[in-house]
């Protein structure tokens, strides 16, 4: 690709903010769509208010090749050309941009809420007024006699959160499925402007409460990287641990639910307490199921004793076992393999124009994974190989998660039997004014990208978020077409995407 004036820095490098280029949106715009046609992806593309009267784009693409990432910016004012035509990775962000800050990308094929609030900018014409509710929006239409249209959500059969599908079908056939969110928004990364503070914290520990060590240590890497603070080497192996032990836990409840989507009940039963196993193991650490206060700014905020690692070796090998004989039935059972294989297809192509991450890329081929391709902390010095698979189908997403299950384990082992001595914690300092740094963690979803921004009293002046399954939502679905309606919950629990996620 032609060269660019995008600066280049690596994952967890903090730079001044004044170093990065603003260019032409023609330029910007021409810069990130041959970047992602390069093989390069969107981890990050937002806009922060600039004037009065514009805002300015940021693009933080990712090369998972060569192990950096390129940032560029842009100053636009009520309209810009759309990336999206040209490059479908750019669809959710340029729709959420235009949401948030009433800048239309003129040319995008389909802009609608994403979230369904007022508009965070003032004195603009397009601003919204009156009650915005979710989901009110014009929804895509397939015509024809026989086409009939299906409606779910966004209340659901069971205690799980809000999102509502719009499944277009021929017969059994779905044609197209919209997904619409938004009932979970809160505000977080607004809310957290003008941080640090005494809630920072607790925000990203419940940004998804199923990731809470994930996106706990995208934030803690970011605010370490901003204020030029280190961390410990014992404190960095206690929070790979941590992130493992968040990555055994749900990998293993999914190929629980799974084996119960289809009615699989010895899977479905194992898997449900051995999770429970895991979930305890970080407890033994912490004494908190989810990790809520086990990563902290600094370190780690508990240390573990020879007691501990002999339990926590003791109760993996346990686990292991009994995870063994509950993945062996879904692999050894005809009927599970039946309505596994060939069953929500993604295809690697699609996969790369979309920019997918995570386990649903791992499936169909695509090896990305953070803790190969941007190390950081533990990871720079215990890597642990890609896992992946090829079919993209629903059985590929689930042995992803068996290979990973197996690998997480050999990594914590590994850590505590050389677990190094010392302090777990240190004082770090405020964050430096004027400053921009990336941070990516490889979740249990795929990849977490946090996004901080400090002004000059070196306070955030804008955080931005970025859950894997704000990459991910659109490859569901794309599985979901030509397949048919009974296979949706299937082919939904094994992408398992977060609501609240999306959502913040």
């Amino acid at each position: 690709m032609p060269s660019s004036n995008a600066i280049s820095l690596y994952n967890c490098q903090a730079v001044d903010a004044g170093r990065i280029p603003v260019v032409g949106i023609n330029e910007f715009r021409k810069f990130v769509i041959e970047a992602a046609k390069s093989g390069k992806r969107i981890a990050s593309f937002f806009a922060v208010p600039s004037s009065p009267h514009q805002v300015r784009l940021f693009a933080v693409l990712a090369d998972d090749n060569a192990g950096n990432l390129s940032v560029l910016s842009s100053d636009v004012s009520d309209k810009y050309p759309s990336l999206t035509p040209d490059c479908p990775q750019a669809h959710l962000f340029e729709r959420e941009i235009a949401e948030q800050w009433d800048v239309i990308p003129q040319g995008h094929p389909w802009l609608k809420p994403v979230r369904f609030h007022h508009s965070y900018s003032t004195g603009k014409g397009n601003k919204k007024e009156g009650p915005v509710i979710p989901s009110v929006m014009v929804f895509f239409k397939v015509e024809g006699e026989e086409i009939h249209e299906v409606a779910v959500g966004p209340v659901h059969a069971g205690i799980i959160e809000p999102g509502h599908f719009r499944f277009q079908c021929f017969g059994e056939n779905v044609l197209n499925l919209e997904i619409s969110l938004g009932y979970q928004h809160r505000g977080v990364e607004r809310a957290l402007i003008g941080g640090p503070d005494k809630r920072t914290l607790h925000y990203m520990q419940t940004l998804a409460g199923d990731t809470t060590t994930g996106h706990t240590m995208a934030y803690c890497q970011l605010m370490e990287s901003l204020s030029g603070s280190n961390v410990s080497p014992r404190a960095q192996s206690l929070r790979g641990i941590a992130m493992e032990l968040e990555r055994l836990a749900n990998h293993t409840g999914d190929l629980g639910t799974l084996a119960g989507d289809i009615g699989y009940l010895p899977t479905s039963s194992f898997c449900g307490r051995i999770r429970g196993d895991f979930l305890n193991m970080t407890a033994l650490i912490c004494g908190n199921r989810f990790g809520r206060g086990l990563v902290i700014p600094g370190g780690v905020g508990f240390d573990v004793n020879k007691q501990h690692c002999d339990t926590l070796v003791e109760k993996l090998a346990r686990a292991l076992k009994d995870v063994n004989v509950a993945a062996d039935l879904l692999w050894n059972t005809s009927s599970v393999l039946a309505r596994f294989e060939e069953t929500g297809v993604v295809q690697p192509e699609i996969c790369k124009e979309l920019g997918l991450v995570g386990v649903p890329a791992r499936a169909s081929g695509v090896e990305i994974d953070c803790r190969f391709n941007f190390p950081a902390g533990i990871y720079r010095f215990a890597q642990i190989p890609i896992s992946s698979w090829h079919t993209g189908d629903v059985f590929a997403r689930a042995y992803v998660r068996w290979l990973e299950i197996q690998r997480s384990i050999d990594f914590i082992n590994d850590q505590v039997k050389m677990l190094p001595e010392g302090q777990i914690r240190t004082d770090i300092k405020p964050p430096s004014p004027g400053k921009f740094c990336v941070s990516l963690v490889e979740g249990w979803r795929g990849e977490i990208c946090h996004v901080g921004m400090t002004g000059p009293d070196g306070r955030l002046s804008h955080y931005k978020i970025v859950d894997p399954s704000f990459h991910n939502w659109t490859g569901l679905a794309i599985a979901l077409r030509n397949q048919q309606i009974s296979d949706f919950p299937l082919c939904n629990k094994s992408f398992n995407l977060s609501y609240c996620g999306q959502d913040l």
